[in-house]
């Protein structure tokens, strides 16, 4: 089964393009799109913060002094956590924040957002948005005709131009059909795709 969507060709006018159904037509899954984005945001860190307990830190074999008599309190290493010279207390070790989704979660959860950018809207195939030239005023040109406060453009390959073009623009984001990531989905007020990164995106998920 197919379903028709609106595009807007290199002339600007507005024909229609038959989509897979099992693409742009599920069913919101809205546990499984936050799995994803914790994920991709969870992959983003390094987990390499590292700090020394007492085990770790060096020196302090010797007890500083003698248990009593001194008039001071009875300490057993200079490497305690109450010490400046001390561990840290509950040190930060070094850890994986990897989480694990297989393939076809995946897939499924990349389809749930992308059907539900199409029924709310905010999904447009529109080819008008290749330029001549690098130039940020001639982009914004076109996207002027793009009602959001964040976009995002996916191409079928990156286009230097539009990569030029698109650096001095805050609230736009420019990615390819093969690198698009969950987080910059859900985040963006309006998606504008190319036909070829359609056509891409629903080979990927079919």
């Amino acid at each position: 089964m197919t379903l028709q969507v609106p595009v807007i060709n290199n002339q600007g006018v507005t024909s229609f393009i038959d989509v897979a159904v099992g693409v742009f037509d599920q069913i919101f899954n809205e546990t499984l799109v936050h799995q994803l984005v914790i994920k991709y945001l969870a992959d983003a860190r390094s987990g390499t913060k590292a700090q020394k307990n007492r085990a770790s830190v060096s020196g302090g074999g010797i007890k500083p002094w003698r248990q009593k008599g001194t008039g001071r309190a009875r300490a057993g290493t200079t490497r305690s956590p109450i010490w400046r010279t001390g561990g840290v207390t509950f040190a930060a070790q070094p850890r994986n924040y990897d989480q694990k989704i297989n393939k076809k979660m995946y897939k499924i959860g990349v389809r749930s957002i992308f059907s539900e950018l199409l029924r709310q809207g905010r999904l447009e195939v529109n080819d008008n948005i290749v330029l001549a030239t690098a130039k940020t005023k001639e982009l914004n040109e076109k996207l002027k005709s793009i009602e959001g406060k964040r976009i995002l453009i996916v191409v079928d390959s990156l286009d230097v131009n539009l990569l030029l073009a698109s650096r001095n623009i805050p609230y736009l984001e420019v990615a390819t059909a093969g690198n698009v990531n969950p987080v910059s989905l859900v985040s963006a007020n309006k998606v504008v795709v190319t036909t070829g990164a359609l056509r891409q995106i629903e080979e990927q998920l079919a």
